[in-house]
């Protein structure tokens, strides 16, 4: 099998020199050079890890649940494919709400979110850590309906393509339509932002439609503030791409109990046995109190 995201790299590359030079001629401050270089170094390290041992690790994960299916899908069909489609982005929507509200899946995933800038380079900005903690296991379900492991990693390969062009500042908003149906660069904005009201918000891979079925539907109605709620100021791969890790194992050793061990492995972003850090939920709990204090008064 091909990597179609190998073969991708080197329009990648021309699209992201493409819009540094148009933001230059802008005078936009889209891009600073050592937060790309960051960005960059991350998805070279998470294309290495891919090819020696992610891309094995789940091509073996989706085989072995293959051999036990419950049907054979022949993806010599047409409709296969349409079916596959559908079952992918639903299976990474799932994927990518649940990286929001589960820490173990959040270490990997928030180096995604670690920049303060949004741009192509961002998008390449890639977890090295994914495939290697489970992240595959959200598709799993679809091997064992009957789709051929490699249509499987073909179709996440092409939803990967799709996200590459909407980490862009210099699309505005397409067509009401459009907007309506797809994943776009306004919807993902509002994704990558800290902002409190954009937070854990448009979770879809090409389709828009899950976030707006599932409740978790943000429209941008300003410029996004990037980054996280408490960024982690450093341009090193290496501790971009385990600093979540490593707060965790700090979080452990300070656990009173199996709850305490669950929630901060299982948890939430932001959970901590005594209150000391808030999760979305608490501080838009709290954001509310502040608001209904304010009217009383």
């Amino acid at each position: 099998m091909r990597d179609l995201i190998q073969l991708a790299i080197p329009g990648f590359v021309i699209l992201l020199v493409t819009e540094v030079i148009v933001t230059a001629i802008q005078h936009k401050d889209y891009y600073v050079t050592r937060d790309t270089a960051s960005s960059l170094s991350m998805g070279i390290g998470n294309v290495i890890i891919s090819a020696l041992i992610g891309k094995a690790l789940v091509f073996g994960a989706f085989t072995l649940v293959y051999n036990f299916r419950l049907f054979t899908i022949d993806m010599t069909k047409w409709w296969a494919w349409g079916i596959l489609f559908f079952a992918e982005d639903f299976s990474y929507y799932w994927f990518h709400r649940i990286s929001h509200s589960s820490r173990f899946f959040w270490a990997s995933h928030v180096v995604h979110h670690s920049s303060m800038k949004y741009n192509l380079g961002t998008a390449l900005r890639q977890t090295w850590t994914g495939n290697l903690s489970g992240a595959f296991i959200f598709w799993l379900w679809l091997p064992l309906v009957g789709f051929p492991p490699i249509a499987i990693m073909t179709m996440q390969s092409i939803s990967l393509l799709y996200q590459f062009w909407i980490h862009t500042e210099l699309i505005n908003k397409f067509p009401a339509p459009i907007e309506a149906i797809f994943n776009t660069p306004s919807h993902h904005r509002v994704h990558h932002g800290s902002d409190l009201d954009y937070l854990d918000k448009n979770h879809a891979g090409i389709l828009i439609i899950w976030d707006r079925l599932f409740g978790t539907f943000q429209e941008e109605h300003h410029r996004p503030t990037y980054g996280l709620t408490t960024n982690i100021n450093t341009h090193n791969p290496v501790r971009i791409a385990f600093h979540e890790w490593i707060s965790i194992g700090q979080d452990l050793r300070r656990s009173r109990s199996i709850r305490d061990v669950f929630g901060y492995l299982f948890g939430p972003p932001g959970w901590s046995h005594d209150g000391s850090r808030k999760t979305t939920k608490q501080l838009r709990a709290q954001q509310k109190a502040i608001s209904q204090a304010k009217v009383e008064v």
